[in-house]
């Protein structure tokens, strides 16, 4: 009964905010633009802001873990190579084998991810959460711009250059090598700064999980629901299962695992959404794999960390 009660108490609040988000928007507090520039807003300040708090404040050497880093680029790599070839025996369309394997492996750890990891968690795994997720964003991304350009055979349309300039100027990862000077020298931050960059920080998660909530489209779940089921499913359940058991196997124990756990686990990302409709993917079905997976994850990662507890391996 403790373990059921610790997982809900770490899962509910993230969730009842999201469901706040879906609720306002549902009652028109909100509206579209107010969700555009506020995820603007956390992905180009808040978020990168408790980035960087939470990384020049640790020792970076200490926290890098080069295997988890590792173990989990592979992970996901492997699943997105096997995602592909299930998404060409699914569906002929182009545009829905692009959603299809970006809504199936693309994670939300940036923000459900990394709140939940702070609710779950002491602050050590929250700052190795940080620098694992500086290196996901780039692999997220990269394999994003392939899912989304080769089934629709438009490579051409696709700069290069652009989209690797697009990465290194990401703001999570510029908040990050940002902060390696700080954490290596152990350079203090004067106060004004460092309480300026909290309350920064601060708005991060509540501020995305609204708008998170907001995006979610109950009514685009019906069209497109025998895609977006399977899709959901892989990222929920079979890949968060498969590769949480595989590290245990291989040796992660502890916060190590727990936040491999959530990296796996969290539901798909509102950016794919945003992509596929930039690039020409079918952004429909993007956002129903959005909207199921954040309702199932719900579940499935309550029961992953209520099992994770249970068998003492967290």
């Amino acid at each position: 009964m403790e373990n059921i009660i610790f997982a809900i108490n770490g899962v509910a609040p993230i969730f009842l905010i999201i469901f706040l988000g879906l609720a306002l928007k549902r009652l028109r507090f909100i509206d579209d633009n107010f969700i555009r520039i506020s995820s603007k807003l956390v992905f180009s300040v808040a978020l990168p802001a408790l980035i960087f708090e939470e990384l020049a404040a640790t020792e970076f050497l200490q926290k890098f873990h080069l295997g988890q880093i590792l173990f989990a680029c592979s992970g996901i790599f492997i699943f997105y190579i096997l995602i592909w070839l299930l998404a060409r025996g699914l569906t002929s369309d182009g545009r829905d084998q692009g959603a299809f394997i970006q809504g199936s492996y693309r994670s939300n750890f940036a923000i459900v991810g990394l709140a939940l990891i702070a609710n779950f968690f002491d602050r050590s795994a929250v700052d190795k959460a940080a620098i694992l997720l500086a290196f996901m964003m780039p692999l997220f991304n990269v394999l994003a711009v392939i899912a989304l350009t080769y089934p629709l055979k438009k490579h051409q349309s696709v700069s290069l250059s652009k989209t690797v300039m697009n990465i290194i100027t990401n703001p999570l990862i510029l908040a990050m090598i940002a902060s390696i000077p700080f954490s290596l020298l152990r350079i203090k931050i004067p106060v004004v700064m460092s309480t300026t960059i909290e309350y920064l920080s601060d708005l991060s998660f509540p501020l995305a999980l609204i708008g998170i909530g907001a995006s979610l489209d109950i009514k685009s779940i019906k069209n497109d629901f025998r895609l977006a089921a399977i899709a959901s499913s892989i990222k929920i359940i079979l890949l968060p299962l498969t590769l949480t058991v595989i590290a245990y196997q291989v040796g992660f124990r502890g916060e190590d695992i727990g936040v491999l756990f959530m990296l796996f686990a969290t539901p798909t990302a509102i950016a794919s959404y945003i992509m596929a409709d930039s690039m020409g993917s079918n952004h429909r079905l993007a956002g129903s794999i959005i909207m199921l997976s954040t309702f199932g994850s719900i579940l499935t990662i309550s029961i992953g960390i209520f099992l994770l507890r249970y068998l003492h391996i967290i």
